[in-house]
């Protein structure tokens, strides 16, 4: 007899083990020649050399499945299980335009024509603008967009970012320390996050910097490599601003500039750096602009009939 000690990576380990390890239970019974004990992220074999390299396999492909839809049910087990492969792409059909799976499961991907455009661009083009109308789905597939990167080891980190400008509030006597009066300015962007990931996976690469998120003043002085950056509601930036962001960009690096000419919030005189840009930066190789329209919204549809009425 072997022993053999496994150790899982992965955050939300209760997912994969199911409401009250039935998960486990129902893996167990597939190996009935194998002592099976999960405590926290540890699990303890006892069995043959050839059956715990097995159970080896079997739980990797586990594994790549709830990593990759964050969700495992008693079906997707049997699937799995009875499968004669060691490749999950194999196994479970996928939909070619799902970018990735969110929270319980839930298939994201491209819906309206500028969407799907926005999901195009981005293999093609390191710097992309999506200039558009509130609820055309602009940020939430960068997000989405970028996270696929980070699943994919195409780059290192998430980084978010926004100016921090009020819409005709003043929130600076609001109590807390600095962070917590930025984070209403940020809130827009922890929603999208939360969205698409399960809350402990995001907390986890939130505490290990993999995806950050930070007031465009704060981008000043870095470089920015290995990453996926996102600045959203660029036409709160100033034209210097705007510059001091897109001269970040570092090696392996693409960048995505969001945001609505209709809605600036600057005050005075000051011009908007993300019609400045859009003005600037067409027809240059490496950048695309996708525009979007009241026929992109997917939100309620009564914002539609809003946007049409205000235009």
């Amino acid at each position: 007899m072997t022993e053999k000690e496994i150790k899982l990576e992965q955050t939300g380990l209760s997912g994969l083990f199911g409401v009250n390890d039935v998960n486990m239970d129902y893996i167990r019974s597939f190996f009935p020649k194998v002592k099976i004990v999960a405590r926290g992220n540890i699990i303890r074999l006892l069995g043959s050399k050839s059956e715990l390299e097995y159970f080896e396999k079997k739980m990797s492909l586990l594994l790549e499945f709830y990593d990759k839809y964050n969700k495992l049910s008693t079906n997707d087990i049997k699937e799995i299980m009875n499968a004669e492969t060691s490749n999950l792409g194999e196994i479970v059909f996928q939909d070619k335009e799902v970018l990735l799976y969110g929270k319980n499961g839930k298939p994201i991907k491209a819906k309206t024509p500028n969407q799907k455009r926005l999901v195009k661009e981005f293999d093609k083009s390191d710097l992309l603008f999506a200039i558009g109308p509130a609820g055309t789905g602009k940020t939430y597939i960068a997000i989405a967009l970028a996270i696929k990167a980070l699943k994919d080891k195409l780059v290192q980190r998430i980084i978010l970012s926004r100016p921090a400008v009020e819409a005709g509030e003043k929130l600076g006597f609001l109590p807390g320390d600095f962070k917590e009066k930025l984070d209403p300015y940020l809130q827009a962007l922890y929603d999208a996050l939360d969205d698409i990931l399960p809350p402990k996976k995001l907390g986890s690469l939130m505490n290990d910097r993999i995806v950050q998120i930070a007031p465009l003043a704060y981008m000043r002085g870095r470089t920015l490599s290995n990453s996926v950056v996102i600045l959203d509601e660029a036409q709160n930036s100033t034209v210097n601003q705007l510059k001091m962001f897109l001269t970040r960009m570092g090696e392996n690096s693409k960048f995505i500039v969001t945001g609505d000419v209709t809605q600036v919030d600057l005050e005075g005189d000051k011009k908007s750096g993300l019609i400045h840009a859009r003005n600037k930066l067409q027809n240059v190789d490496g950048i695309s602009i996708v525009e979007f329209g009241e026929k992109d919204v997917v939100r309620h549809p009564l914002v539609k009939k809003i946007i049409t009425l205000y235009d």
